[in-house]
């Protein structure tokens, strides 16, 4: 039996390697689903270069990243979990935006020993995804199949053109996504006003004009046994009006768009203080001018459900909130003398940051958060303006 020169057998390699390529970017030009793209090119890619394990990692937070798609055994758990940029070989190539070969992972200073432990790794690839000159995530990639676990530099040439074509597909999928995250963001406020303008204005209404009907008759039953009743049926009213205008601020404060962040910061913080007998401190070095509506608006969420957090897990005595202007920006810093917390412990979307995340992305802002169990909680969240 014949067997094929080297430089034939390389060509049909090649061929077959293009041929892999070009299905793979039809693939992700198809898919705009950010969940389900990335699965597909942890996947695809594994196959491509022959990996027993291929994660992709994007940032989160200010120096973090999230592994967002895993392919390859054992490798479930790791899932949804974070890594700190400055401590990981991960966050090295993503800054640096080049890749990197490694040979024996357990030589290299700068891996993460633990994620690469947990899955047994002993040689890897790090390859940056870039789109327009931006690191957007990073491809970790562990292990070539057969008895040589090293990669080759073919292997890593071929990981790079891969993520370059991954890497638009990405960054396309993430702008649907906060495409979309905005246009449900605008979607909430618009119903949130409309909510409490009604009521506001007709269920707000409706309970005043009961009260006023019960007054006449307080005075025409002074001497009756039934005054008592009426007497408690106005409390109830008189209640349930109080809560309709409370839950109407809540949804949409209309003094956020008649006079602006500030004021409407002071009134919350007012009310906050007022019903639950936490004394809060708030400061605004912003002056006069006022901010754009989707920066106030976006600011006054993140203070408000901070202040929900603090009631609810904080058990905190006193709260201080402050609003300022950093360079080109602006920034709103809560802080609190409560139970504190490890924020590498909890789930974001249990209280709220995760949220609050995404609303300041959306505006290019960031949110960041220092806390320690028994020593407060520090959260500051920035916002450029433009």
């Amino acid at each position: 039996m014949r067997r094929r020169p080297p430089r034939k057998k390389k060509r049909l390699q090649n061929s077959r390697q293009l041929q892999s390529l070009e299905e793979v970017g039809n693939a992700l030009a198809t898919e705009t689903d950010l969940e389900r793209l990335l699965d597909l090119v942890v996947r695809r890619l594994r196959e491509l270069v022959g990996a027993r394990v291929v994660a992709v990692a994007l940032p989160t937070g200010d120096d973090d990243l999230r592994f967002a798609g895993v392919a390859g055994e054992g490798t479930e758990e790791l899932l949804g979990e974070t890594i700190s940029r400055s401590g990981s070989k991960s966050g090295k190539v993503f800054a640096r935006r080049r890749s990197e070969r490694i040979d024996s992972v357990l030589d290299d200073p700068e891996v993460h020993q633990e994620v690469t432990r947990r899955l047994g790794a002993r040689t890897g690839m790090w390859v940056p995804l870039v789109a327009r000159d931006r690191a957007i995530g990073v491809l970790e990639i562990h292990d070539k199949e057969g008895q040589d676990a090293r990669f080759s530099d073919d292997d890593l040439r071929l990981a790079e053109t891969f993520a370059a074509r991954a890497a638009v597909a990405v960054e396309l999928s993430q702008r649907v996504e906060s495409d979309a995250l905005r246009r449900v963001v605008q979607a909430q406020e618009l119903e949130r006003g409309r909510l409490a303008r009604e009521l506001h204005d007709e269920t707000g209404q409706a309970l005043t004009s009961i009260l006023l009907g019960l007054k006449p008759l307080e005075e025409a039953l002074a001497e009756h046994p039934a005054r008592a009743a009426l007497a408690e049926l106005r409390e109830h009213v008189v209640a349930a009006l109080q809560d309709v205008r409370r839950l109407a601020v809540e949804l949409r404060p209309a003094v956020l768009d008649d006079f602006g962040l500030v004021a409407a910061l002071e009134r919350l913080t007012e009310a906050f203080a007022e019903q639950t007998g936490i004394r809060v401190d708030f400061h605004s070095a912003l002056g006069e001018r006022r901010l754009p509506p989707e920066v106030e608006t976006a600011l006054y969420r993140v203070v408000q459900e901070s202040l929900t957090n603090i009631v609810k897990h904080a058990h905190a005595r006193s709260v201080s909130i402050s609003l300022a202007r950093r360079d080109s920006a602006v920034a709103a810093v809560i802080e609190d003398d409560g139970a504190g917390f490890d924020p590498r412990l909890v789930r974001e979307g249990g209280v709220g940051l995760l949220g609050m995340r995404e609303r300041l992305a959306l505006l290019d802002g960031r949110l960041e958060i220092e806390s320690r169990p028994g020593a407060g909680t520090t959260l500051v969240a920035e916002v450029p303006l433009r």
